[in-house]
């Protein structure tokens, strides 16, 4: 009962507080509107506050490294208000919870965003950098596209961005990205989260990347009826809660994108790519269909084999057949996630031994959302060029 208790003064009342007078913080651009929590300071520490007078412990727990590791014991004052500040984050946008005498939530004070398979709250720490921000340039739209799977059986719901020019350009086509986010999200993830709406606005606006559509699904959810609950065969396809999604992609998704959306449909005007999860998806559909994809792309993704003969069903073993086909493979990996950025090293190294011709880009951070901003925005300028 205490903890009940303690969860709705939190609900009604978290995030409301104001800062102390002459604090240099602000409030995170991740809020909901007219929370003043979390805020970072000057150092990008963040600080957190929550009203749970009848709470005996309330912690900050982050759901993931760029916040720190472990929980953050947050102090009572007498009033029942619990904060904490951290040391310095990373920039970029960081998942959390709050536990409240054990209990996880979210934080009031934060909007929610999918990940770790629930909705969680997440704070936006700022970078130098403004390349995945708003600006005063033409702005595209995301729209949500519902459609019938004929592979699953269900209705599903698919993230669509078209450029600023779709609605008013007549007949002309556009080619398309197929972007996939990582275990534990959903097809919004790379709006919310990814800001990838701003990162094409802007990169289109200064002429740096070709007009286009991106298709984002939910690679996560994609049961055949009567499925086996096993492993499916092949990386990327995952086992029997996602083990359709190739055949959804190929079957049901380019199908009905083509006939909706004026399209360039043809595999010369037709890319895919992810991250983490989402990067053993992109390589594993986009390998085994060249027919429809020429370009590639895995976000911190896993390496499947070694022997560039034998590895994703022998697609590397002709060098030149591949060359003629793939107009871009391309590999990114955070430094600070060292053992994916080691690996995805040692494999663009051992390729271009085996002459297969391949990008591969780093940046300094951890498996997070901030490299794989930087991703997209070093992979889309390369596209449909």
């Amino acid at each position: 009962m205490t903890t009940v208790r303690a969860l709705a003064v939190v609900a009604m009342v978290g995030g409301l507080a104001w800062a102390q007078a002459g604090d240099k913080s602000t409030p995170a651009t991740s809020n909901v509107p007219g929370a003043q929590y979390p805020r970072i300071q000057p150092d990008l520490g963040v600080t957190f506050r929550v009203n749970a007078p009848l709470a005996q412990k309330v912690q900050v727990k982050p759901g993931g490294d760029g916040l720190g590791k472990a929980p953050f014991d947050m102090v009572r004052d007498y009033q029942g208000v619990w904060t904490v500040t951290t040391p310095p984050a990373a920039p970029g946008f960081h998942y959390y919870f709050l536990l409240v005498d054990g209990f996880q939530c979210n934080d009031p004070g934060s909007q929610s965003y999918f990940g770790w398979n629930t909705e969680t709250s997440g704070v936006e720490v700022p970078d130098r950098v403004d390349f995945y921000e708003a600006k005063e340039v033409p702005h595209g739209e995301v729209r949500a596209r519902w459609y019938w799977s004929r592979t699953t059986g269900q209705w599903r719901r698919a993230q669509v961005y078209t450029p600023a020019d779709y609605d008013t350009s007549g007949a002309k086509r556009y080619p398309v990205l197929y972007l996939q986010h990582g275990s534990g999200e959903n097809e919004t993830s790379w709006v919310k989260q990814g800001r990838v709406s701003f990162i094409l606005d802007n990169l289109i606006a200064a002429k740096r990347a070709a007009p286009m559509i991106v298709v984002m699904e939910n690679g996560m959810v994609a049961v055949k009826p009567g499925a086996a609950p096993v492993e499916a065969a092949g990386a990327g396809r995952g086992n029997s809660r996602n083990g359709a999604f190739e055949e959804v992609v190929m079957n049901d998704l380019i199908p009905m994108i083509d006939s909706t959306y004026r399209t360039v449909a043809n595999r010369e005007q037709r890319a895919i790519a992810g991250l983490s999860m989402g990067a053993g998806q992109a390589m594993q559909i986009g390998l085994s269909h060249l027919d429809k994809f020429a370009y590639i792309g895995s976000f911190s993704g896993g390496v499947r084999g070694t022997d560039p003969k034998t590895a994703y069903n022998g697609v590397f073993a002709d060098a030149a057949a591949f060359q003629k086909k793939v107009k871009l493979l391309w590999l990114g990996a955070g430094i600070a996630e060292a053992a994916s950025h080691q690996a995805n090293q040692a494999w663009h190294e051992t390729l271009e031994k085996a002459g297969i011709q391949n990008v591969f880009f780093e940046c300094p951070f951890a498996h997070e959302w901030q490299t794989w901003r930087y991703d997209l925005q070093d992979f889309a300028p390369r596209l449909f060029r």
